[in-house]
């Protein structure tokens, strides 16, 4: 006997009848001109773990970091492999980092510095959680504002319109808007074709108006993610993403920019920055952070390689929970700290120079005597992005509370 029980492979979701099927695969997949239609994509990445921002954009020029960091700081630039790469004579690239350097000299990657969340916690869970609600200290917000962020619709909208590549729905993509978690976009499908034409025919021959109408449209949204995987994909302008799940998440990403399937807003996230012990090997310029901070910086230049003039339509910002002491520990690590780092990577992005105020590392400009010091908000970056890319002026229902927004000129 059929029912109307059919599960979609790999993705983060089942259908259960018209009652529960998600209201993102009841609509229609593309209007014809919908398909058409550019869209403006803002790409976050969160850095979950809380990565060591003074090493990953070192301020080689406060003599304040070598003191704080006697054996784990990143040498001054001096042209080797293991010393900073220069930006501005005072901020450094980590050398792990080096395949940015080329997006920051054409203007098209800015970097934020000691920006972070007001709220005080050094947990991880609460930090991550205020991060993606975008509500930094109340607990109690349910949806996330990649989420809210998303400008209203008057006509049809792409069932793709908002995805995570994941397992998971995260926090910031939840919300009364329709969005998406999926590990790999070729899994995308039904897993029993023959249940499939059962359920798909139960639909086509039903009475009810609205049960006919909402099957099928589910088939077309699974029918075109199935299209989509027939088209054999290979990055472009010779990009090479690394293997791992980071540079995997970012290729899939750029392919559903590139097949213009409606995608406004992605989310990917990559973990493994929680340094208390052995940050860096047997020299500064090698070890865990090291290695991590290489799958991302040349996961994001395959990224901005592969997308080419594409550029044009997207922004990629990145941002993690908080960042680390400004003291290295006993281990040869860091912990828990508070102002942090963030890269802005797009077309039309006011790049080339590191934004925001250097509170200095003298210690009484140290936040509590022992962290980087706050002096942007994240929701300043946020919410310029949001505004000025993505096009929702409405920053009051984005981000609940955020008052008096003080945008770095990210967007011209």
């Amino acid at each position: 006997m059929t029912t109307r029980r059919v599960f979609l492979k790999g993705s983060a979701f089942a259908i259960f009848g018209v009652g529960s099927i998600p209201a993102w695969l009841s609509r229609s997949v593309y209007a014809a001109e919908g398909a058409q239609r550019r869209k403006r994509i803002l790409v976050a990445i969160f850095q979950r773990g809380a990565v060591d921002g003074l090493n990953m954009v070192v301020p080689f020029g406060e003599p304040r970091y070598y003191d704080l960091r006697p054996s784990i700081a990143i040498p001054k630039p001096d042209g080797t492999p293991q010393s900073a790469v220069d930006l501005d004579g005072f901020f450094g690239l980590h050398p792990s980092l080096a395949p940015l350097k080329p997006m920051f000299d054409a203007r098209q990657l800015a970097i934020v510095d000691a920006v972070g969340s007001p709220d005080p916690t050094r947990s991880h869970f609460d930090a991550q959680d205020y991060m993606e609600s975008g509500t930094p200290g109340l607990k109690a917000t349910a949806d996330g504002w990649m989420n809210r962020a998303l400008p209203k619709e008057s006509g049809p909208v792409s069932p793709v319109r908002a995805i995570s590549l994941g397992a998971n729905l995260p926090r910031t993509l939840r919300g009364r808007n329709d969005a998406v978690a999926v590990n790999n976009l070729n899994d995308f499908q039904v897993r029993d074709p023959r249940g499939a034409a059962s359920f798909e025919s139960m639909y086509e021959s039903t009475l009810d108006t609205m049960l006919h109408g909402t099957g099928q449209e589910t088939f077309r949204a699974v029918k075109t993610m199935q299209a989509l995987q027939k088209q054999s994909y290979t990055p472009a302008n010779g990009a090479k993403y690394p293997n791992g799940g980071f540079g995997n998440s970012l290729r899939q990403i750029a392919r559903l920019i590139k097949a213009d399937v409606g995608l406004e807003v992605a989310f990917a996230d990559i973990g493994g920055w929680d340094t208390h012990v052995n940050e860096v090997g047997p020299q500064p310029a090698v070890g865990q952070l090291a290695n991590n901070l290489a799958q991302f910086g040349q996961s994001l230049a395959a990224f901005y390689q592969d997308l080419g003039n594409r550029m044009e339509d997207v922004v990629v910002v990145s941002m993690s929970e908080f960042g680390r002491t400004a003291r290295e520990n006993g281990n040869r690590g860091t912990d828990h700290g508070h102002a942090n780092v963030m890269f802005v990577m797009g077309g039309k992005i006011q790049g080339g120079k590191v934004h925001g105020e250097w509170p200095g590392l003298a210690e009484e400009q140290l936040y509590e005597g022992r962290d980087l010091a706050l002096t942007s908000d994240f929701r300043d970056v946020l919410g310029e992005l949001v505004v000025k890319h993505l096009g929702n002026p409405n920053l009051r229902a984005v981000f609940p509370g955020y008052e008096n927004p003080k945008f770095r000129g990210l967007i011209g």
